[in-house]
């Protein structure tokens, strides 16, 4: 039976779940050699002439077979079964026996392996989201992250884990926000780049994605990204090439929208030139789930499609093999279509050690290290008068809101996980048919509300849904304090409009503060949110998406069991007036919800990033002159920290901290460019986690990566000689005295 045959079974009656070089100078601070096992790019090239070997093999029609693969997904009545090998879940490519090429078994996974409504009858351990994982700050945490959900893909029989969104927050309306880790790329480089070397230390392949500019859901099948190329080099880009320098994915996945006219998953800019060219990159090109315009993209840099069924036509199948045998040049693009993957494949470890369902999972030991992930991304916002921890002479605590007696809130689309049981609660949005599952508001099992009844056994613990501001403001009054859950949920395929509570939750907060003063509010967002109550309330715990261990976590820092060390790695502006844009480009224009569906060649959007250029979250503000509501790097402890005594040539810092309280914990050192020549110029360039006694003093040391000293210049990168400016800084707005160095002018290529 033909390949298309064996597949075309699986390419109706499904819907989207799916997703969706290297510089001479040693760039990371952290690099991957720190981890054991990390690839190289030496292994990649090293791979590359393995895999041309293979190829070497194939017969013709057999180079069709790893181009191109379908999402094994049948959740519609009497869909047809899904191809032999497959298994439930987001895609599915045959392999060739013969060659020793396994199947391509593939899992939506960055906070955990994919649930897909529980098709597969089983449940994952659920992680904290990307953003939470940012907000860590914590290289080493993100490497066992990956580590742990690897060994789960491997186990269930994935070898194939598309995570590691690198994607900037340039909007903290993009609905994906919660997925991706920060708005800068230092920090979102290497910190997806360690989480992508953890997945591949299991001999699976890890995507990077979306790549690139993938910044609103709103059009994202077919929104047009104004940006010049200095500006996304110098941004977006840039926390790509770290990462991908860090982690060495097997694998990167485009994006749906245009980059500057050009499909994301067919632009000869982004995947020829930047990618393949200008970083040498050795690994595939994968396809997002429904974003391959026409055959013309693997002339442009595409090695795969992946979700076939969701394009308007398989193009990869025979259709590129027949473009193929008429030019000798398209059979060698064909030839390398098929190297890059099995480049990936040999690199990993795929081919070496196959993947085979029923491995054993230590659901214990996994279900710590989301506990520690979603402890060290929680950011202590406000604790006026140290109402936190939480008193023990508090007789009474009300709990309003949340759906806290039901558990904690999790970011919906393709990237949504449960652990055993399934979904606590399930909210639908909207009647979207076939895609109702895509936009659900979903909660972990664990409820907050019974965590905090386990720590105050004495206390009378009361809970009150907060549909109502008036019943929950009057019993407020009458107790001693009040913890307040207050949501905002995010999903793939829709943004948000504006950065308040919705559902009346900012009034129901305000009443209930003006009720009791001593009112705690809890925080779980994908992103930024407005607090026009923050000046009322007594406390404010950022929790993000904490995942199935958050109830513990976040019970444990209203108490104290831990000092809280999260940092917010992305800016919470004022107001949307801040924001480069004011409004979401077309989110009146256009519909939510674009899963799957063919693009009109009619509808046309644009979204500039030129406005701010790369010049993203913090170093917008300090352009404009804004002062954040919480800004970049900003995060409260029970302790108190100091961090004096800077010293820097320019490519490494050296400074101390000191714990000045009375209490165990963990601050971040940061190490920001603050100017050049006199003249403002400001980014993060250097940072790391410390954990320190009371009264304790450590010496400090970071490594620069020169890229952010830089400008580039079109060809490669260009320090301009002058004097620069840096600073330690507690976070971008609260900065320390200036100390400056004289550089040379020095320019080279990655």
């Amino acid at each position: 039976m033909a390949r298309r045959d064996v597949l075309s079974i699986a390419l109706t009656g499904t819907v989207l779940i799916g997703a969706g070089s290297l510089p001479g100078t040693a760039h990371a601070q952290t690099s991957a050699s720190s981890h054991a096992g990390a690839l190289t790019h030496e292994d990649m090239l090293a791979a590359r002439q393995r895999a041309e070997a293979i190829v070497a093999q194939m017969e013709p029609q057999e180079k069709t077979y790893l181009t191109w693969g379908v999402m094994p997904l049948p959740i519609r009545p009497n869909s047809p079964p899904p191809p032999e090998g497959a298994i439930p879940a987001a895609g599915f490519v045959p392999g060739i026996a013969r060659l020793g090429i396994p199947n391509l078994t593939e899992t939506d996974g960055p906070a955990g392996i994919s649930y897909v409504q529980g098709l597969r009858g089983d449940y994952a351990t659920a992680m904290p989201s990307g953003i939470a994982l940012g907000a860590s700050f914590d290289r080493d945490l993100a490497y066992e992250q990956g580590r742990t959900i690897g060994q789960e893909a491997r186990a269930k029989g994935f070898n194939v884990l598309l995570a590691g969104g690198a994607n900037l927050a340039r909007d903290p309306r993009n609905g994906r926000t919660f997925e991706y880790i920060a708005e800068d790329p230092l920090l979102t480089g290497q910190v997806i780049g360690a989480n992508i070397a953890g997945v591949q230390s299991n001999h699976i392949v890890s995507t990077i994605k979306h790549f690139a500019l993938n910044g609103q859901e709103t059009g994202r099948r077919f929104v047009d990204v104004k940006i010049s190329d200095k500006a996304a080099r110098e941004s977006d880009l840039l926390a790509f090439q770290i990462g991908i320098e860090i982690g060495q994915p097997g694998s990167v996945m485009c994006a749906y929208n245009k980059v500057n006219t050009e499909r994301g998953c067919a632009s000869e800019y982004l995947l020829n030139k930047v990618l393949k060219t200008d970083w040498n990159y050795q690994g595939w090109v994968m396809s997002d789930w429904g974003a391959v315009p026409g055959l013309y993209a693997a002339w442009n840099g595409l090695d795969q499609q992946s979700g076939a069924g969701l394009d308007p036509d398989v193009f990869f199948d025979d259709t590129l093999l027949d473009a193929a045998k008429a030019d000798p040049a398209r059979m060698d693009r064909l030839d390398d279509m098929n190297a890059r993957v099995l480049t990936g494949l040999a690199a990993t470890g795929v081919l070496d050690h196959p993947v085979k369902p029923g491995g054993a999972i230590d659901w214990k030991a996994h279900a710590d290290v989301a506990l520690r992930s979603a402890q060290a991304g929680i950011v202590l916002l406000k604790n006026a008068g140290d109402i936190l921890p939480l008193a023990s002479d508090a007789k009474s605590i009300l709990v309003v809101g949340g759906n806290a007696d039901f558990g904690v809130l999790s970011g919906g689309g393709s990237s949504q996980v449960h652990g055993e049981g399934g979904p606590a609660f399930m909210r639908p949005l909207m009647n979207s048919g076939a895609f109702a599952s895509m936009t659900t508001e979903q909660y972990q099992r664990g409820a907050p509300l019974e965590a905090i009844r386990k720590r105050k056994p004495g206390a009378v613990v009361r809970y009150r849904p907060g549909r109502y501001a008036s019943d929950a403001a009057a019993l407020a009054a009458q107790m001693d304090m009040v913890i307040v859950f207050a949501n905002q949920w995010m999903a793939e395929g829709i943004d948000v409009s504006d950065l308040g509570l919705p559902e009346g939750q900012d009034a129901m907060i305000a009443a209930i503060a003006k009720a009791n003063p001593r009112t705690v509010v809890v925080l779980q967002t994908g992103g930024a949110i407005d607090m026009p109550w923050l000046d009322d309330v007594a406390a404010v715990i950022e929790a993000w998406y904490p995942g199935q261990e958050g109830d513990e976590a976040i019970a444990g820092a209203l108490f104290g069991e831990f000092n809280p060390s999260g940092r917010l790695p992305i800016t919470f502006p004022r107001t949307t007036a801040q924001l480069p844009r004011e409004d979401v480009p077309g989110m009146i224009a256009f519909d939510p919800i674009a899963f799957g569906s063919t693009v009109d060649p009619s509808l046309k959007l644009e979204t500039d990033y030129n406005i701010e250029g790369a010049e993203i979250g913090y170093r917008w503000n300090a352009k404009e002159g804004h002062k954040a509501l919480f800004p970049f790097g900003y995060g409260l402890s029970y302790t108190t920290f100091r961090s004096d005594g800077l010293k820097t040539d320019g490519k490494t810092a050296r400074f101390s901290v000191t714990n000045t309280g009375a209490r165990a914990g963990r601050t971040l050192g940061q190490v920001y460019l603050v100017s050049r020549d006199g003249k403002p110029n400001q980014r993060l360039v250097g940072f790391e986690r410390v954990t320190l006694l009371p009264g304790e003093t450590k010496r400090v040391q970071v490594s620069f990566d020169p890229r952010l000293l830089a400008e580039w210049n079109g060809a490669g990168w260009t320090i301009p000689a002058g004097t620069y400016g840096f600073a330690l800084g507690e976070n971008a707005e609260d900065l320390g005295a200036t100390v400056t160095v004289r550089l040379k002018a020095r320019s080279w290529r990655d």
